[in-house]
């Protein structure tokens, strides 16, 4: 994609450095805009509305924010590195074919996420506007159909938009927040620290992990543009403080505007605890957190394209188009909207148990791509085999596939959700502990069962496989294949 092309005319293929641009402060914006939306403040109504109090529940929103937010920054970095879209980048740990449990995975978040995100678009719309039903079909469709616009002019649209709702929003919460602070006036009882309940405190928390960890599955799509030399260190922190305080922002404003008006939906709760502050403030923030909803279904579409694409490309294999693209952002956007508009009105309810499968279902991956990128193969991979379906990473990957399921199986009598409650869960009371058991499960069976591979022979076979990658002309010793040598954002870690 050069930067004259209006639309983006790649897709799940490779960028190649030519093409590569953009500043690697820019992954704050889409991270911090991502999170300054409506979605985000319902994350941080759960822990009240299961009758925590608000000092506990905003001690929840932190601990979830820093611990979901630390793996899903680490994703960041390979996206500059690989130049390729992040679901992608599962072949070599699942296999060609392997990677398709992963992907299926990915496309129920994606969609999953873009649909409650159409109902709660129309619920803001009825807020500001009494006209506009709470379950309005035009809304929700006309929602869906300009966050699709948005995805199909593609990258830099996107990044664009976010660097446009971030500094609104900054300017907005800013406003908020000092107004909280002079002018809120909130029951002694939120900010008593004997109001200690373990069930709500831990949901909420695990809410705000999960949150922050369901990034993970896209969060290379928006830095593989990026020159590969930004580096690790760069890419980790930039994204970790747009996600981190965006997340926890939003987070804590849904926390104190269910305190203070339990009893309404999310977006009446956010107006009019803003408005009670300075006359006609709710409505901007309402304004504001509904675009920042707009962009961020946009990012969900895109997303859910380039999963499409890349279930396309294994069965067979395609050239990156327009005209493709717009069709995978059709389909994604229709199966949204039809879930949107059959949704019930128990929307905070099931928003806590989609947020829980998905921990369930991205737990064991974000574990083992993690695990493979930085500490089995530590960067060096071959783009070309990546597509190449008889190639060095195989049809099907054993070593992913087993350590996923039993990351998932260890973490089954640890759920807890109204579709279902494990023993363990029961016995706690219903508190659900089981990210903590699947991350490490997945990571150290990945890491036993990776000991038979011969890493050298796979680093020798995906250099030789790069060869060419790139045309001498523009390749610098520093800008070889990522393949060819350890790239060299891995030679130094955050910290």
């Amino acid at each position: 994609m050069a930067r004259s092309t209006f639309l983006e005319k790649r897709s799940i293929d490779y960028v190649p450095l030519a093409e590569r641009h953009g500043k690697v402060w820019h992954l704050w914006p889409v991270w911090f805009s991502g999170n300054a939306q409506l979605a985000t403040v319902a994350v941080g109504v759960l822990g009240i509305a299961l009758g925590g109090n608000l000092l506990w529940t905003a001690l929840a929103v932190a601990a979830g924010c820093a611990v979901g937010t630390f793996f899903m920054a680490f994703h960041s970095a390979q996206g500059p590195q690989l130049g390729l879209p992040q679901m992608i980048q599962s072949r070599p740990q699942f296999g060609y074919v392997g990677a398709l449990l992963v992907w299926a995975f990915a496309l129920v978040t994606y969609i999953g996420y873009n649909a409650f995100n159409q109902v709660l678009a129309v619920q803001a719309l009825h807020q500001l506007a009494g006209s506009v039903a709470a379950d309005s079909p035009a809304a929700i469709i006309g929602f869906a159909a300009l966050a699709t616009g948005i995805a199909a002019i593609g990258y830099d649209s996107i990044h664009l938009a976010q660097r446009t709702v971030a500094f609104l929003m900054i300017a907005v919460l800013t406003v908020v927040t000092a107004s909280a602070l002079f002018l809120l006036r909130i029951p002694s009882v939120e900010w008593s620290w004997s109001g200690f309940r373990l069930m709500p405190f831990l949901t909420e928390m695990l809410a705000a992990a999960t949150y922050q960890i369901t990034w993970s599955i896209y969060v290379s799509d928006y830095s593989r543009y990026l020159p590969r030399d930004v580096g690790v260190r760069a890419s980790f922190w930039w994204t970790y403080l747009g996600a981190f305080v965006g997340g926890a922002w939003m987070m804590l404003l849904g926390s104190v505007a269910a305190a203070t008006f339990p009893r309404l939906d999310v977006p009446a709760a956010l107006e009019r605890t803003a408005n009670g502050l300075l006359p006609g403030l709710g409505t901007v923030l309402l304004v504001g957190a509904l675009l920042g909803l707009l962009t961020m279904t946009a990012l969900n579409f895109y997303g859910a394209s380039l999963t499409l694409l890349s279930v396309w490309d294994t069965f067979k294999p395609l050239r990156s188009s327009i005209g493709k693209r717009a069709a995978s952002l059709t389909i994604a956007a229709v199966l949204a909207t039809a879930i949107a508009l059959d949704s019930s009105s128990d929307f905070l309810r099931r928003f806590a148990d989609m947020l829980a499968v998905f921990l369930y279902l991205f737990t064991p991956w974000t574990a083992i791509n993690l695990v493979d990128f930085y500490l089995v193969r530590k960067g060096h991979y071959s783009v070309r085999e990546i597509f190449n379906p008889r190639g060095m990473y195989g049809r099907w990957n054993w070593r992913g596939l087993l350590a996923y399921c039993a990351g998932f199986a260890a973490m089954i009598p640890f759920f807890s959700t109204g579709l279902y409650t494990g023993p363990i869960a029961r016995r706690l009371g219903g508190v659900d502990l089981s990210m903590l058991i699947g991350l490490p499960v997945s990571a150290g069976i990945y890491l036993l069962a990776s000991r038979s591979l011969d890493l050298e022979a796979d680093r020798c076979a995906a250099a030789a496989a790069d060869v060419g990658l790139e045309p001498r002309a523009e390749a610098t010793v520093a800008d070889e294949p990522v393949a060819q040598s350890l790239p060299a954002g891995l030679r130094s870690t955050p910290g």
